[in-house]
Parts: C-alpha cells; structure tokens; sequence
C-alpha cells in the first residue's frame, strides 16, 4: 500500500494502548507522535518503547502537538469526550470498541463527525478475519438463501482478579456494561452485520460468579431483525475456562459457523444447480470440504494451524482500511453507525432485563 504517512496520537496506555503501539510500529505509513494518559509515567513507557512524547491529556496532545488521526483507548465511558475533543479539532478518530456507554454519548460522536467532515472508525476488527469475510461474501451473493436465525454466543471465564485489577472495571459509568458490553460486544456485532436491522429484543442478566461489581456476568435474550430473522444471545465471563466464542448464521439454503474466529462450518447451496443441497464441515464429505477449499485461498484463511483472529493482525487490516479510507481508495468498512446499532442491541438487553419486558429498538443510525 503506497500513500503519505500519517501522524497519530494514543490516548490511554493501558493494555489495549499497548496493543495499539504495537501495532503502529509495525505500520510504516503511521508515525506515532505522541501517547497521552492520566499517569504520564505509563505513557512515557510506552513512548519510550514505540516512539514519540509523553501528555496526561488529549487537550495536551491537540495543543503541543500536529497529528492526523486520534486512537481513543481510554476506559470505554471516556471514550466520548475524548472522541469530541479530536473531532473538534479536526482529526480522524479510530475508537476501541465499543464506541460509548449509552446511545446519546454515541449521537454526541456522530454529531461532531458531521461537523468536523473527517473519517471515525469503531475497531471491530474481526469484521475483517477471513472467516467472516467468506460469511459475509456467502450472505451477500444469496447462497444462504433467506435468512433465518443466528446464534452468538460468547462462553468466558474472567476471573475475580480481572474485575479487581481496575476501579473501572465492572461498572456501569465506565465500562458500561459486563460479559455482553465488554467481552461479547465483538460476537454480538458480527451478528447484527450478518442478520441486519435489529428491532426487538428481550432478555434476562445475572451477576452469579463474581463480587464487588455492578454489571453482568451472564446475559441471554432474543433479537427480532426487521427482516424477520431471530437471534438469540448468550455472553458470559462466568463459563468454566477454555470454552469460545461462536457464531451461528442460519438460512432456509445454507449455514455457516464461525468459532473462535475460525470457519468451521459451511453449507452452501450451488448457484449453478439449485437443487442440489452440499453440506461440508462436521456433516460434509471431507474429500470436497468446503472449509478446506477455502483455506486453499491463502495463510489468511481459516486453517487449522493459522489464527486470522490474532488481535495484531485483525487490527492491521483494519487500520490498513482507515488508511486506504483516509487515501480516498476504500469505503471505510466499519462506521459509528455501525456500532451504534451493535450497542443498541446491548443496552437492549439491560433494559429488558431491568424492567422484564421486551424493548423496541429504534430504527435508524444516530444523529442526522
């Protein structure tokens, strides 16, 4: 990929700021400029490590500094003021997911893109894993046929030690939410780009394994889709350890699975002749497996040694995107608008919760 180099600035140097640093050494169209964080001596490890120079703010960072594109890495219920303040001032903005807490901080964030006309990204990166790709390439040409129902289901283990290693984790103000919001918000957004416009959902949460938190540690519900497809949720930091994180997507002519990031089932039907019904995967005929010839397409395809949904490289490919965005060569692939409408399904499922009843989930993508 050719083009200019762009200059970017990290705001939050805890674990996610770090993987983020990373990354940016490794892309050499990004010049790490500066990483801004409430205690300066981490961000000064991290500039030390990947280059640039040290600020305890963004205001500080937008003041002493010329950057191109803002990374917001902060506890997600920070995400928002910091994203306005880069928008503001006329920056690009990639945010970790989720984008925000609540529904009006996101329209707050969409309300400053359109003013400041520049480009802002929610990392959903495994929208880009090679599995997905073949999913949604799948849905797209119609070989699944209509659309029926799907499963997401996220089935962790986070231990005690995880929700005391910080004051933010495990409440609602800043990290907005527990199993679903935090760790499951990935599967739940895949499911929403595949079944699309999600209407309804109901739901029930519990907090059953762990102490001192306020937030869910086990949720399920249901999702009606406008197009009259269900869903059904499952996340949870309280399964015994070593279970994944799966994705179901069922039509009335074919299927396909997705687990921990890997293709593992798929079952078109032929285009060419459209009687004939092929399965391939657990049920299939391993001399014409599906899933084998698709790993055949390359070292980013589902095999069984590979791991496209590495959180390295699923962050390069889409921070490659932002960068082909940002040449004016790429469709920006994820949107605000996109994850407004994940989160939507998430706060959907605390609502419910909360009151027992179903919620109605506004049609539409935010501000206009």
């Amino acid at each position: 990929m050719n083009g200019r180099t762009y200059r970017i600035a990290i705001i939050g140097a805890g674990v996610i700021g770090k993987q983020h640093g990373k990354l940016v050494s490794e892309l050499d169209r990004l010049e790490l400029v500066a990483v801004a964080d409430h205690d300066v001596e981490r961000a000064r490890e991290l500039t030390d490590l990947r280059g640039g120079a040290p600020f305890r703010d963004v205001a500080e960072v937008l003041a002493a500094t010329d950057v191109d594109v803002v990374a917001v890495c902060t506890p997600t219920g920070a995400h928002g003021e910091v994203a306005v303040a880069a928008l503001d001032a006329g920056k690009h903005v990639v945010i970790e997911k989720p984008a925000e807490v609540t529904l009006e901080r996101i329209d707050e964030i969409i309300a400053a893109q359109q003013r400041a006309g520049t480009l802002v990204t929610v990392i959903s990166q495994h929208r880009f894993d090679r599995s997905t790709e073949i999913v949604a390439d799948a849905i797209a040409g119609g070989r699944l046929g209509r659309l029926t129902s799907g499963i997401a289901s996220i089935d962790w283990w986070r231990g005690q030690s995880y929700y005391d290693s910080g004051q933010w984790r495990g409440t609602w103000e800043l990290d907005g939410g527990g199993a679903l919001m935090n760790q499951g918000v990935h599967t739940v957004d895949l499911l929403v780009a595949a079944l699309g416009e999600p209407v309804e959902v109901f739901a029930y949460t519990g907090l059953l394994a762990h102490e001192g938190i306020e937030v869910e540690d086990v949720a399920v519900g249901v999702v009606r889709f406008a197009s009259g497809a269900l869903g059904v949720l499952h996340g949870s930091t309280a399964a015994f350890p070593g279970m994944s994180a799966r994705l179901q997507v069922h039509g009335d002519r074919g299927s396909a699975v997705i687990d921990d990031d890997r293709l593992v089932y798929i079952h078109e039907s032929s285009s060419e002749e459209p009687g004939e019904d092929r399965a391939y995967g657990a049920n299939g005929d391993d001399s014409t497996n599906q899933v084998s010839r698709y790993a055949e397409q390359g070292p980013s395809g589902p095999t069984a040694g590979s791991d496209p949904g590495a959180m390295s490289d699923a962050h390069r490919h889409q921070y490659e995107n932002v960068l082909a965005a940002l040449d004016g060569d790429e469709e920006l692939r994820v949107t605000l608008q996109d994850n407004r409408r994940s989160v939507s399904v998430i706060l959907g499922v605390y609502e419910s919760a909360r009151t027992g009843r179903p919620v109605r989930l506004g049609v539409g993508s935010g501000a206009s």
